[in-house]
């Protein structure tokens, strides 16, 4: 078996060793290391943040105040460039004492390094191509609207599916990647609205970790707080839940 390891780390996100603390599993797998040429990035006082200079949006670990004081910083620094965050919880009502936060969603950012246990049904998941790429789009946007990424994503690595009898999708779900490290992440997992609750999206949870774990030593995901289904399916296939965030929208004007 064939396993990426990451960089040797180097300064500045990871000089105060946090990426070894709990909670701080966001930066140990999803900040690159070394630092990537150009990176906007600030560390001290117990936390780091660093930026997605594309999307304007500000990644953050550690002690909430500090997190807040240095995205503070990275919104004073790069004036209008700042658009959105991702930090510990609590850290958006100490931010929106500066600036003008909007729209905080509570998320887990959850990991494992290990194979979950063979899920029935992955036996029926197949890797999908360029050409499917078409009836993958209609799929999800009849019964995922919302998914996060979409067929043709250069961050996608890899699409898989299941197909019912006659042959039609009836779930899929791809590996996507964290944009600074390139560490696998799942993304737009969704299932036919008419065959929810039969284990599809589980078998092809369970089967696409198992792919990215075999490839690169581990996989993530992100999980809505509130989603207990969700919740109960990831922890059953070895997910940790040590890393509560919120991400929230800064209003520029």
């Amino acid at each position: 078996m064939q396993v990426t390891t990451f960089s040797p780390r180097t300064a500045s996100l990871f000089t105060q060793d946090l990426e070894l603390q709990p909670g701080s599993a966001l930066l140990r797998f999803g900040a690159a290391r070394p630092r990537p040429a150009g990176r906007f990035d600030w560390s001290g006082d117990g936390a780091v943040a660093w930026l997605d200079e594309p999307r304007g949006h500000v990644w953050s670990v550690g002690e909430p105040a500090a997190a807040a004081g240095l995205m503070l910083r990275a919104a004073h620094q790069l004036p209008g460039k700042i658009r959105g965050f991702t930090g510990p919880r609590g850290v958006d009502a100490l931010l929106g004492r500066h600036l003008a936060v909007t729209d905080p969603v509570a998320w887990a950012f959850r990991w494992t390094l290990d194979e979950p246990p063979l899920h029935p049904g992955e036996e029926q998941v197949r890797e999908l191509g360029e050409a499917d790429h078409s009836e993958l789009r209609a799929f999800l946007g009849k019964h995922s609207p919302a998914h996060s990424t979409g067929p043709g994503s250069s961050d996608v690595s890899r699409w898989a599916a299941i197909r019912g009898p006659s042959g039609r999708l009836v779930a899929c779900g791809a590996l996507s990647t964290l944009r600074d490290s390139g560490a696998p992440l799942l993304a737009s997992v969704a299932t036919d609205a008419a065959l929810r609750g039969q284990g599809l999206g589980a078998a092809l949870t369970s089967w696409l970790t198992r792919h990215a774990v075999r490839r690169q030593g581990l996989c993530t995901l992100w999980q809505l707080a509130d989603n207990t289904p969700a919740d109960r399916l990831y922890t059953r296939l070895g997910y940790r839940d040590e890393d509560p965030c919120v991400a929230a929208r800064i209003s520029t004007c």
